[in-house]
């Protein structure tokens, strides 16, 4: 820091400035005022925070960004979500593992984040990109800002960045491999090296992910929360086992809503374990990357059809698909927001849903017998399948979630009544079966 003092003369002062107001201007005074400047003289700390970040990406392009939270280096596939609300929501969806999260909406951060709106045990994405970071928080349930959310989670953020060019590329180009760093020791063709040697695809990211031992869910929706005037249907509880590839909180939640009684397994559990439980329906959860990097769990569902009706959700219904004998394929930049329509080709209505995947099945390799239920009204694709024949149904989107309205939720009804459908015609068998015993 360098200071330079200049003397000025007093009668300099006043012989240069008018005083309207005065009746005569002041007498001029031999006295001398002195005024201290002080300048920057070199890389002084500025008062405000500089690009500190980079987001390299794998075609060449370079983000320069302002970080926060944790710091580091860090690999990921970027894809853009167009939520506008539901940040701490996604934050902790296991889907996202493996995954840059771009928030298309630019102001992220001025609710801060509460411990009631997690979905899992903790955050399993790779890093967060957003435009605008909140310099405060405002709502009565936050607990803790977002930076030190992530920073306590050791998850990586930049903020300060053209969010919209990013999209921009990624609808054209698809999703792109990507780099954050805060290391100023590693050149940009090192972190664009990186970026083009990693590929998400057939990773298996659902080990990561999954719980490692069976485990009772016994929680319900909140009451200030419930939203379905008629809570147990009939009365009746359901026992369902649900295949744990990333299950978000919020479908047991519901299921637990609906009454039923839940088992939760890892995403390798055998089905022979499952089957000699008899539970009343199996649920097939949510996850991420790509179903044929889980050859096991494909073959899990096929010996589990037929046997007890199954429910598959997001990354259940592309291992469902897959187990009736259809294929599945990556699409260019996927599905991930809070604000999708997605039409019921049985109703004819239209639903605004939250979904979040990569991957898609192709219905045009399905077998004969199984019905695509749900298209997704922005680009076609298959968003829901039914087999009735093998008790089987499944949506592509997340029913559990509310980005609003609550438009999905009847799919856990639907689930419910299959289940006691099935129930029915089993007690109607053994109904039989005693009376033929009988008159025998």
């Amino acid at each position: 820091m360098a200071t330079k003092a200049f003397s000025v003369s007093f009668a300099d002062v006043t012989n240069s400035v008018s005083f309207p107001f005065a009746s005569k201007p002041p007498t001029a005074s031999p006295r001398h005022c002195v005024f201290s400047l002080t300048c920057s003289a070199g890389k002084g700390e500025r008062p405000w925070k500089t690009s500190d970040a980079r987001l390299v990406l794998q075609d060449g392009s370079i983000w320069n960004a302002k970080s926060f939270g944790a710091s580091g280096t860090q690999v990921g596939e970027v894809v853009f979500n167009t939520s506008l609300t539901g940040y701490q929501e996604i934050l902790t969806d296991p889907s996202y593992a493996g995954q840059f999260v771009l928030m298309t909406n630019p102001h992220i951060g001025n609710t801060g984040v509460n411990f009631d709106d997690e979905e899992s045990r903790r955050c399993f994405l790779s890093g967060l990109v957003i435009r605008s970071l909140s310099i405060s928080t405002s709502n009565w349930r936050c607990v803790k800002a977002l930076g030190d959310y992530l920073a306590e989670r050791n998850i990586m953020g930049i903020y300060d960045v053209d969010t919209r060019a990013i999209t921009r590329r990624l609808r054209q180009d698809g999703s792109l491999i990507g780099v954050l760093s805060t290391d100023n020791s590693k050149t940009e063709q090192e972190l664009l090296q990186i970026s083009q040697s990693w590929n998400i695809v057939g990773i298996d990211l659902i080990s990561g992910v999954s719980c490692m031992s069976p485990l009772e869910w016994i929680d319900k929706t909140e009451d200030e929360w419930e939203f379905r005037p008629n809570k147990d249907p009939a009365g009746e509880t359901f026992h369902v086992v649900a295949y744990d590839f990333g299950i978000k909180h919020n479908i047991l939640r519901r299921l637990a809503s609906y009454g039923c009684k839940i088992t939760v397994v890892p995403s390798t559990w055998p089905a022979s374990e499952t089957l000699k439980i008899k539970p009343d329906g199996v649920i097939l959860s949510n996850g991420p990357g790509d179903p044929s990097a889980i050859p096991y769990a494909v073959e899990t569902v096929k010996n589990i059809l037929g046997k007890v009706p199954v429910f598959g959700i997001c990354m259940g219904h592309q291992l469902l698909g897959q187990a009736l004998g259809g294929k599945t394929f990556k699409m260019k930049f996927g599905h991930h927001g809070g604000n999708h329509p997605v039409r019921n080709l049985r109703t004819g209505r239209v639903e605004i849903s939250a979904q979040n995947h990569n991957y898609a099945v192709d219905p045009a390799t399905l077998p004969k017998g199984v019905e695509v239920t749900h298209i997704n009204l922005n680009d076609g694709s298959c968003a829901g399948l039914a087999f009735p024949s093998q008790r089987v149904m499944s949506l592509q989107y997340h029913p559990e979630a509310s980005p609003g309205p609550h438009d999905s939720d009847y799919g856990f009804r639907e689930f419910v009544q299959l289940m006691m459908q099935d129930r029915k015609k089993a007690n109607k068998s053994l109904k039989l079966v005693a009376a033929q015993a009988s008159d025998a």
